[in-house]
């Protein structure tokens, strides 16, 4: 079935489409492409897959601001001197959208991360040297246990796509699960049969979400990214009977991703979490983007806080292991 849209969504599709130009709508069509930017002296630099920023030509001010507006009212909100920077889903494609106008910037200022368009499961990412077997088989085992993933990385390093993934696994493990998928920006590929995907707004935020989620029944929580207080509110509900779930946090390595989530907590209750964060997260995943392209840095396995210190085990194997392995 065709799904006709909206002549006034084709209208402004089209406006967006004219003020981004030919070179920069094929760019935002490739498969290849991973972020688009705008920087405020016009310049446009892309991101490809495996690959650094190129210089992508030029955008005028006047034009970006017309692609900053039109967005703004696709998502039916203000964008102006008082509300300059603006949040959300690109009308073409549903990207992820940041505009930003004067006072914050000198000039017109545009980021595009376009999603991921196909879903690179596992297998691929061991035959890409992305990760090893023994890292793969290591998700695939705490999938099947029913254990709560957290997947580091820094921006850029590849945290949802690898999401994608592990919920891929989740999918072919356990296809009756019911999965409720909570998100800022829609990222998530999720082919489960029976999903629910939750979106905060301006007015529902994601800790607010968190509240509905459990009453929807699910068997397994994701959330998009986790990135302030509703971590508090997530780390309960994996631990009260709804195991198996996957987040993502901004975080560069394994370790340092239990104390992010140390600061989010904070933010939502005065008393320490630590014995929380013990209790409810029992895997973190590292990705990492390096000048050869992306890989799994580290895996630990997260056993309980006490006596002051997490007890952790690295489930990452030693170079001689993989070497034997190899052979």
């Amino acid at each position: 079935m065709v799904t006709m849209q909206h002549p006034a969504q084709v209208r402004l599709i089209s406006k967006l489409r004219h003020a981004l130009g030919d070179r920069l709508c094929a760019a935002i069509d490739d498969p290849s492409v991973v972020e688009i930017v705008l920087n405020p002296d016009g310049k446009v630099f892309v991101e490809r897959l495996g690959q650094g920023f190129s210089p992508h030509g030029q955008v005028a001010s006047a034009a970006a601001e017309i692609v900053i507006g039109t967005v703004a009212h696709a998502l039916q909100c203000a964008v102006d001197t008082d509300h300059p920077i603006i949040s959300g889903e690109l009308p073409i494609g549903g990207h992820r959208f940041e505009g930003l106008l004067p006072p914050v910037v000198a000039k017109p200022t545009f980021t595009i991360r376009r999603r991921a368009s196909s879903l690179i499961p596992l297998d691929e990412y061991v035959s890409s040297g992305t990760m090893t077997e023994a890292q793969a088989a290591t998700i695939r085992n705490a999938v099947s246990s029913r254990l709560n993933i957290i997947i580091s990385g820094g921006t850029g390093s590849g945290k949802t796509t690898l999401a994608n993934a592990v919920i891929d696994e989740i999918v072919k493990c356990a296809p009756e699960d019911r999965l409720v998928v909570l998100e800022d920006t829609a990222e998530i590929q999720c082919v489960a049969d029976n999903a629910v995907l939750l979106h905060t707004s301006d007015a529902v935020d994601m800790a607010r979400l968190l509240k509905s989620t459990m009453r929807l029944r699910p068997d397994r929580i994701v959330v998009g990214e986790v990135r302030d207080g509703a971590a508090l509110t997530l780390l309960k509900a994996w631990n009260t009977g709804h195991p198996g779930g996957v987040a993502t946090i901004h975080s560069n390595t394994a370790v340092s991703a239990l104390r992010r989530l140390e600061q989010l907590t904070a933010e939502a209750s005065m008393q320490p979490m630590e014995a929380v964060i013990g209790e409810a997260v029992d895997l973190i995943v590292s990705i990492e983007r390096t000048p050869r392209g992306r890989r799994v840095r580290d895996i630990i396995r997260v056993r309980r806080f006490v006596n002051g210190q997490y007890e952790i085990q690295s489930d990452q194997p030693t170079e001689e292991q993989e070497r034997r392995r190899a052979t």
